[in-house]
């Protein structure tokens, strides 16, 4: 996240106004509702982790145990429960 003067990209107005509220800190303003990306999406760990998980539903429904997944997987039985059970 970029560091950004109020006073460089506000008009005088605004500023003043905001001032009022805060001055002398730093301010965080999300993004608009809609501009905003899910966990993940960007780096692209969201898709790894559904590819996943369907690996894991795939491999219950043929026969494998809650406990095998927690091995394989690195997980504990109840994230695999979680998976499995998840709709």
């Amino acid at each position: 996240m970029k560091y950004v003067n109020a006073d460089m990209v506000l008009p005088e107005k605004l500023l003043k106004e905001v001032q009022k509220y805060i001055h002398g800190t730093v301010m965080y303003i999300p993004k608009p509702e809609g501009a905003r990306r899910g966990w993940g999406v960007k780096s692209g760990s969201r898709q790894y982790i559904d590819q996943r998980n369907r690996e894991i539903r795939h491999k219950y429904v043929q026969g494998a145990t809650i406990d095998q997944l927690s091995e394989q997987f690195f997980l504990s039985c109840e994230s695999i429960r979680k998976i499995v059970y998840a709709k």
